[in-house]
């Protein structure tokens, strides 16, 4: 039986600031571990490390180099203010650094601005929707969460189409909280992956994510997720990413630079 994440997460031993754990097979994405899997044990690292931190606000994600097996995260406070800390922490493994993340976490506080400037899409619900990849084609790591495609096209499909819309949540009903909704918001191929007529490897470089909400939260475990491709050249592409819960509520901006291979 494949290793859930809240599993995963609990495995994890922190010792004089290094937080240790084991990646299974069934989290690993190609030759290293899923990219979405990287961040959150970094956070995870920086959490348990610094346990007062104030919400997370912003995350700055580098995939430096492939890791899987016995790996190690560590967590270094930069710098804490009134109300903003930021936080630097990195994944590695025997053949070096994988990941590196910079994190800021900021307390709230009360503001004259308070309002949404994107509001979520009207989309069906997840339950008349199809699977993004049929469940006997997904790669190891995807297995891991349930994925369906509310608006686009298929992966791998020849399409004219590099902007989809994804409902995604953890199969692990016990994968709750911000460490585990940033796992979830890498979850989705690059947003030209529909316009590959053949397979062919990708690679994500770096990922940004502002998160809105102190304490993001969807009543029944779906994510609506958009990822919209900006361009695709010289074998790099740029995309802009979202993610709304299930009432509406963006919680997720982001930006990712993926190598395509193609």
């Amino acid at each position: 039986m494949t290793t859930s994440f809240s599993s995963l997460i609990e495995s994890a031993a922190l010792r004089d600031g290094v937080f240790s754990v084991s990646i299974p097979e069934g989290w690993m994405q190609g030759r290293t571990t899923y990219g979405g899997l990287s961040a959150a044990l970094c956070l995870e690292a920086a959490l348990s490390e610094f346990p007062d931190l104030p919400p997370l606000r912003s995350a700055l994600v580098s995939f430096i180099g492939p890791a899987g097996g016995a790996v190690e995260a560590r967590a270094k406070l930069l710098r804490r203010g009134k109300s903003v800390a930021f936080v630097e922490a990195e994944l590695a493994s025997e053949a070096g650094v994988a990941t590196r993340c910079n994190f800021a976490f900021g307390a709230g506080r009360e503001s004259a601005l308070n309002e949404t400037f994107t509001p979520a899409p009207d989309m069906p619900p997840p339950e008349t929707c199809d699977y993004f990849v049929p469940p006997d084609r997904r790669p190891a790591f995807t297995k891991h969460f349930d994925t369906r495609l509310a608006k686009g096209a298929m992966p791998i499909s020849g399409s004219d189409e590099h902007e989809f819309y994804l409902w995604v949540r953890h199969e692990d009903p016990r994968a709750e909280g911000i460490v585990a909704l940033l796992a979830l918001a890498d979850m989705p191929p690059p947003a030209v992956l529909p316009m590959f007529r053949e397979f062919a490897p990708i690679s994500s470089m770096t990922w940004m994510v502002n998160v809105l909400n102190a304490n993001p939260v969807s009543k029944d475990g779906w994510w609506l997720l958009q990822s919209r491709g900006e361009n695709a050249s010289e074998g790099y592409s740029s995309q802009d990413m979202l993610v709304w819960n299930s009432d509406g509520e963006l919680v997720i901006a982001g930006r990712q630079s993926v190598a395509i291979f193609i």
